[in-house]
């Protein structure tokens, strides 16, 4: 269980500190505001999702919240990263710049493995 634990912890530290600073990037670097221009978003949705992202974090980092909202989490997230791999791949982006979602995809979904391992052994203690 130890093992699972710390995978868990080092996958979801990864992805929850990379929202909070993509989150808090969102409002403050005007790079960020150009590169929602060019990928063709206006410039509202940057805010909607500077914030979801940092709810988001805030959720899967933060152990009482209930399992039932860590999932929307990971299941925001997990829009948002394939989403992002699309609009990037549309707009002509490198595969460079593509392959930042997908990476941190690979890891949203290793931290969601690994939370459910960790909640079947609870259950087995449990028993």
């Amino acid at each position: 269980m130890k093992k699972d634990k710390v995978i868990y912890w080092i996958a979801t530290g990864i992805v929850g500190v990379m929202m909070v600073m993509s989150g808090l990037m969102y409002f403050m670097n005007p790079e960020v505001a150009e590169g929602f221009t060019h990928l063709g978003f206006p410039g509202y949705f940057r805010m909607e999702l500077g914030v979801a992202k940092l709810v988001g974090a805030t959720v899967l980092l933060v152990p009482q919240f209930p399992q039932r909202m860590k999932e929307w989490a990971y299941a925001g997230f997990g829009i948002t990263f394939i989403s992002a791999a699309i609009a990037h791949t549309a707009s002509g982006d490198p595969g460079s710049v593509v392959a930042g979602p997908v990476i941190f995809l690979a890891l949203l979904v290793v931290s969601r493995i690994y939370l459910g391992k960790m909640a079947e052994t609870k259950v087995a203690v449990a028993a």
